[in-house]
């Protein structure tokens, strides 16, 4: 009895040394789970007698249990290594036989498929060729392929236009000239102003007292008085000047010349009766100019022109020398009056000034009217169509100064050729009385050409009080068609890409997959309109050109993309990971792989990061969970119970010896 309890003892140790063993072995085995020896006490009985002073019969090993519990995770340099956080093992095809494993010491063999060290196949959910996830599992495999390129179909744009910056065009068509001293002296006192979109007319009244005393005209009004009221109407704009020339119109050529000379000539210049400049002692033409420009009269500056004759041409002095007038004018349009001659004997001229009338587009006539003499003829009139439209700083994309903000950024074409995209926004005046509503105008252009049909007509993107965007060209949605853009290379010829769509075909957006022609829309709905500085918050459109492979990335979700030198990414497929009822079932198969069997059940398969899968860390790997020290401890427990085991052995047999010697 006693050689059978110890030599059941030894065995059991023996299998205890080995499991010691093992884990020690495999302490730095990626993915190895430790295992314990676990043992039961044997007891003899027969049927219905198992006595009441039973003696046991020794030791068995009833199982070598495995621990799954969760080892250290360290990293490594390999972009495919895997390590599972949690829950769960990787799914391997060794063949058509499933096993499973938690080590993820990963690679990509010859055809590109995603392997293992002994060449198993890592099995996950597998992508199309746009990079969507489906539910189907299958082998990973990492295409190689460049990257097909894809054309720009969208461009989203947030910006905020500054809603301080000022209008900068003006388009506006110069109906001509008015001299208000004629006017007065014809009679007309008012202007009618008519409108092209059918507004009622405006009457401007002239303020002016004309009355005659032995043919002498006496005035008190200015061009500028009658230039302000021109500029309170809607659509109308004036300038005011007056100007005097300074021999021609004072009493003839040589004359000037005369009174310099005298040591008694004296300068007097008023504005509306104001003297604003006395001097005496001009010796020459120039010293008077001089003395004018720095008079108190901002507004007046003087300079020397050639005099001319009737016939436009140049007089001459005696030396052959072109003889000089002094110009004299006033921007704001004053009445501005100049006496000169000798002391105590001036003479007075005085000009009223003119009008240089402009209307914008809205008007249709500007007519001076003598209501008590219709024999006045007008003195400004032009019908609307008929007019020559002058546009001042008119948007030049070369010019910077006739735009407001701007911003570029690249598109595509349906070859993968790149392309510069560049938005232009002109600020326009505030349509209709300015309040609660503003007005931009958006001009695209590619590669230096305009597009979108704004070299004709620009878009108008229009905001309410609060800065959000109201429409574009009446759209809410904000958008912008670009459908008129032909792909051109470097030298300006079409490059063999798809180009706009043909004449009569509609086109729809969003643009639907897969597209068909150059046609591209521009969102803009997130631009705002408030007064901080222009700024693109955020600018993405969805093309790119053509990539190669330069890298993998492994997400959390076990997803794998694909990096490429076009700086796009791709998913390729996600690792899949199955979990089980009892993992303690699971049949080690060798190569830190476990098959299923029946005590393990059926794997519950599912995406990491779900459910009760655990995340993955990619770069990584997990570490043998065998605890070194404690193993060693169990090592030397394991001997001393070998020994002890061995000891009842001994013992045993030296009292059979004892008893064999009995005589």
């Amino acid at each position: 009895m006693a050689f059978n309890t110890g030599l059941s003892g030894l065995r059991a140790a023996s299998v205890d040394l080995d499991v010691t063993g093992n884990n020690i072995a495999n302490a730095s085995t990626v993915g190895f789970k430790g295992s314990k020896a676990q043992f039961g006490d044997l007891y003899a009985s027969g049927f219905l007698s198992a006595g009441t002073n039973p003696i046991g019969d020794g030791v068995r090993v009833q199982d070598v249990k495995q621990s799954f519990g969760q080892g250290n995770i360290s990293f490594t340099d390999n972009g495919l290594d895997m390590a599972i956080a949690g829950d769960g093992f990787f799914i391997l095809n060794n063949g058509g036989e499933i096993r499973y494993s938690r080590a993820g010491q990963f690679g990509i063999d010859k055809d590109g498929f995603v392997t293992n060290n002994q060449n198993m196949r890592v099995q996950g959910y597998t992508a199309d060729e746009d990079g969507n996830l489906s539910g189907i599992r299958g082998d990973l495999q990492i295409e190689t392929d460049n990257l097909a390129p894809r054309r720009t179909t969208n461009l989203d744009s947030d910006l905020n236009l500054d809603s301080r910056e000022p209008v900068l065009e003006s388009r506006v068509t110069q109906l001509g000239q008015v001299s208000v001293e004629d006017l007065i002296t014809n009679g007309g006192d008012e202007f009618v102003i008519s409108y092209a979109d059918g507004r009622p007319n405006q009457q401007v009244q002239i303020p002016a007292t004309v009355s005659s005393d032995g043919g002498a005209t006496t005035r008190n009004i200015t061009a500028r008085e009658i230039a302000d009221q021109l500029n309170s109407i809607d659509g109308v704009s004036s300038s005011a000047t007056t100007g005097f020339r300074f021999e021609g119109d004072g009493g003839g050529v040589g004359s000037l010349e005369t009174v310099l000379s005298d040591p008694s000539f004296v300068f007097e210049l008023d504005i509306d009766g104001q003297n604003v400049l006395s001097t005496s002692g001009a010796a020459t033409k120039q010293s008077l100019v001089d003395a004018i420009n720095s008079s108190n009269a901002s507004s007046v500056s003087a300079f020397l022109v050639d005099a001319v004759d009737s016939n436009g041409d140049p007089l001459l002095d005696g030396n052959g020398d072109p003889i000089q007038d002094i110009r004299i004018t006033d921007n704001r349009g004053s009445d501005l009056t100049v006496s000169y001659g000798i002391s105590g004997s001036l003479t007075a001229y005085d000009k009223v000034g003119n009008l240089d009338v402009f209307a914008d587009r809205s008007v249709q006539d500007i007519i001076t009217t003598a209501p008590n003499d219709p024999s006045v003829t007008s003195l400004v009139a032009s019908a609307y169509d008929a007019g020559e439209l002058s546009i001042t700083n008119a948007f030049n994309p070369l010019d910077q100064r006739t735009y407001n903000h701007a911003t570029s950024t690249t598109i595509y074409d349906s070859l993968g050729n790149s392309h510069e995209l560049t938005q232009f926004f002109v600020k326009n005046p505030s349509p209709g009385n300015g309040v609660g509503v503003s007005e931009w105008s958006i001009y695209a252009q590619i590669d230096g050409e305009l597009v979108g049909g704004t070299d004709i007509s620009p878009f108008t993107a229009r905001f309410d009080q609060d800065g959000a965007l109201q429409s574009i060209n009446g759209d809410p949605n904000g958008e912008i068609l670009i459908d008129d853009w032909v792909p051109k290379d470097s030298n300006g010829q079409p490059n063999g890409a798809d180009g706009p769509p043909a004449e009569g075909e509609e086109v729809v957006t969003p643009i639907p997959e897969p597209p068909t022609t150059s046609a591209f829309v521009v969102n803009l709905g997130e631009t705002t309109q408030y007064g901080a500085e222009f700024g693109v918050n955020d600018q993405q459109q969805n093309g790119y050109t053509t990539g190669r492979l330069s890298g993998l990335d492994v997400s959390d979700e076990g997803v794998l993309f694909a990096r490429y030198t076009n700086g796009q990414s791709q998913a390729l497929g996600q690792v899949a990971l199955a979990s089980f009822n009892n993992t303690n079932g699971l049949s080690p198969v060798g190569d830190t792989s476990w098959v299923e069997t029946f005590e393990s059940g059926q794997p519950i398969i599912g995406a990491p990061d779900t459910g009760t899968l655990g995340s993955i860390k990619a770069s990584s790997v997990e570490e043998s969970n065998v605890d070194l020290s404690a193993e060693l401890v169990n090592l030397i427990i394991a001997q001393r119970n070998y020994q002890a085991n061995a000891k009842t052995i001994e013992t045993s047999d030296a009292v059979t010896q004892t008893i064999i010697n009995l005589r």
